[in-house]
């Protein structure tokens, strides 16, 4: 397969899907983040915990994580081993043609790992050797300049997300052991993910739980590795991100995502996608 240099980017370039074979011989730094796309991790090898929405998963090699637009996530890579990985970025257009061609919704391991809260894939040993020569398939078609290559390309990632859907829908409950969570904090989560738009201050949040605010912020800050404020205005800037690509207004994705201040939410949009929402609105609008 074919190997790139690290890149912090986290954006598509590419409208249906990008596939990346990344290697590091030192540990890079990488930020939280989350993206308006499905991300497929397939993890060989380094020494890696993943932090996705407050659960800490001890990565082995072969180990496949989901993440959809909406979770905030971020590796915590440790020296000692090279860190190297596959990650497969596919936008909602991909599947929308695969659902139009074939009839099948290969999104429902996505859909399924969000709503469990639970995105960790431990493929066999036989499925894992066949996700690496299907990985060596489309690297070599998506460099290759012959006829033909995008669309063998395509093929090759399809049946890579067959395999992938199998695989979570047949893995064993025993994966659950190397997650590192904490009920209270699932709990605040759930909690902040289901009132966004309402009032999610340190003191009502802590009264909800019954427990003392100082506790429930050194706690949060320890699992999900943001306090409680940066969580909260990630989560609602993705919100607001989500609705201006289904066509509502700025004003709209600003006051309906529980921000009090348009003025504030501009700066903090800004901060957090590198564009103001209209210019955001407009890119999304040139890829469509």
């Amino acid at each position: 397969m074919y190997k790139e240099k690290f890149n912090p980017r986290q954006h598509m370039t590419e409208r249906y899907f990008e596939f990346h074979h990344t290697y590091n011989e030192t540990p890079p730094m990488v930020e939280f983040h989350q993206h308006p796309f499905y991300e497929i991790f397939f993890f060989l090898s380094g020494n890696v915990n993943y932090i996705i929405e407050g659960k800490n998963y001890n990565l082995r090699p072969g180990d496949v994580l989901l993440t959809s637009s909406s979770d905030i996530h971020r590796p915590d890579i440790h020296p000692g081993k090279p860190y190297e990985r596959v990650v497969i970025w596919l936008s909602d257009d991909f599947f929308g043609h695969l659902r139009e061609f074939y009839g099948e919704d290969l999104t429902t391991c996505f859909t399924d790992s969000a709503l469990k809260d639970y995105r960790l894939i431990r493929p066999d040993s036989q499925n894992i050797l066949h996700l690496k020569r299907l990985c060596g398939k489309i690297s070599e078609a998506k460099h290759s300049r012959e006829m033909g290559s995008y669309a063998l390309a395509s093929a090759y990632l399809t049946e890579f997300l067959v395999q992938i859907s199998r695989a979570y829908y047949d893995a064993p409950d025993s994966v659950k052991y190397d997650v590192t969570e904490n009920e209270k904090v699932n709990q605040i989560l759930q909690y902040i993910n289901e009132h966004l738009t309402e009032d999610l201050s340190l003191e009502h949040l802590a009264a909800r739980l019954y427990t003392s605010k100082y506790y429930l912020s050194r706690q949060f800050k320890q699992f999900t590795g943001l306090s409680l404020y940066q969580y909260i205005m990630k989560k609602r800037l993705i919100l607001s991100r989500n609705m201006l690509r289904a066509g509502s207004s700025v004003m709209d994705a600003c006051f309906q995502c529980g921000f009090g201040d348009y003025s504030n939410f501009l700066k903090a949009f800004k901060r957090e996608f590198g564009k103001t929402p209209r210019a955001y609105t407009k890119t999304v609008l040139e890829l469509s």
